[in-house]
């Protein structure tokens, strides 16, 4: 992964010296960098909803009926007796927390170049807002090895081992979704050629990505990570226990002003699965990529542990043929993930309505 969508990056790079980062710990009032508004997000106002998002258990005999229904009317759900061991849950929200905690002189040590992908730095959507996120990040594509010898010289394989653990367990619990969401629609074995000659999808590609959103002195006008999709087939999302605070736009901008942002609350040991955009686009748009965000609080600092799944960045992407017939025509054309995060890089939350409309304009050309 990291050899060939570097690439992109590479074109597309991301200009905020980290220099510019502040340490949170030492603020006590809100800079106007980081102040928000819906002047710098159209969805930052947005009203909340008192829905709450569709709550699995794994080992429910209905679990795939539950899961496609779940990823056709919201997008999400959360997940329990998913078989991640409690243990290692608590392991990587050790690192994320020891991880976070170092100075910021010591986290710079691993600081990701603006062309890079892995290690410390801001979110790679904030080239499109104006304003600052309170928060930071750090993302883990291949080894860790080098990057964590610079944060941890005595400890570093510690980490790296949790975090080898870490992507097996999600890897196997990804390839387990990604079936129960694709067996609702009748998408069968047969149908996926590359997830592999024993359907494991062992060929997909991942990322790490632990976020950190500290203490915030004035919550309710600031933002922990602003509104937007994933770039992925799926996401895992793990949050700490610091209550409610990441948020679910359902279906996208229009249903999201009809409903509303849904918080949903951290259920200890559960996770949350986002739908990607390369899934919108595998299902034809059945399966909605769900538009989410971050807020703070001004008690306690949050830490969450994003796992994104991806197929390998080369292999075209299109409306899966079963899902597709004289009644319903692909609305995307096909394309890899490579060529779809060189689209996110330029339209941002646009791409899907992008690539979209310039099937439209292909074939009426």
């Amino acid at each position: 992964m990291h050899s060939t969508l570097s690439d992109v990056f590479i074109s597309h790079p991301i200009h905020i010296p980290l220099s510019n980062l502040p340490d949170f710990t030492s603020l006590r009032h809100l800079p106007d960098s980081y102040t928000w508004t819906p002047k710098d997000d159209l969805l930052f106002s947005a009203s909340s909803s008192d829905e709450s998002l569709p709550f699995i258990d794994l080992s429910d005999p209905h679990v795939a009926t539950r899961v496609g229904h779940a990823c056709t009317t919201w997008g999400a759900f959360q997940i329990k007796n998913h078989g991640v061991p409690s243990r290692l849950l608590d392991d990587i929200e050790f690192l994320t927390g020891s991880l976070f905690r170092l100075p910021v002189h010591r986290k710079l040590k691993a600081a990701r170049r603006e062309d890079g992908i892995s290690g410390y730095g801001v979110a790679r959507i904030a080239s499109f807002f104006n304003k600052q996120m309170w928060s930071e990040g750090f993302t883990v594509i291949g080894s860790p090895l080098d990057d964590f010898h610079k944060l941890w010289p005595r400890q570093h394989l510690k980490y790296c081992k949790i975090i080898q653990e870490y992507e097996e367990h999600m890897q196997k619990l990804a390839a387990k979704l990604m079936w129960l969401a694709l067996g609702s629609l009748g998408v069968g074995e047969k149908d996926i050629e590359w997830a592999g000659p024993i359907s494991d999808f062992q060929g997909a590609q991942a990322a790490i990505q632990l976020n950190h959103y500290p203490i915030c002195p004035e919550p309710d006008r600031a933002m922990g990570l602003a509104a937007h999709t994933d770039s992925t087939l799926m996401t895992i999302l793990y949050q700490n226990n610091t209550a409610g605070l990441d948020q679910i736009g359902s279906r996208g901008e229009a249903f999201l002003y009809d409903v509303g942002w849904i918080t949903v609350p951290p259920v200890p040991g559960s996770l949350v699965v986002n739908v990607g955009d390369l899934l919108h686009i595998l299902t034809n748009g059945i399966f909605p990529s769900v538009l989410h965000r971050a807020r703070v609080n001004h008690l306690r600092s949050r830490f969450s542990m994003a796992y994104l799944w991806g197929p390998p960045s080369d292999l075209m992407i299109s409306p899966l043929p079963k899902l597709v017939d004289p009644l319903h025509s692909p609305l995307y054309p096909s394309l890899t993930w490579k060529q779809y995060l060189a689209t996110k890089a330029t339209h941002f939350n646009q791409s899907l309505s992008f690539i979209r409309n310039y099937l439209s304009s292909d074939q009426t050309s």
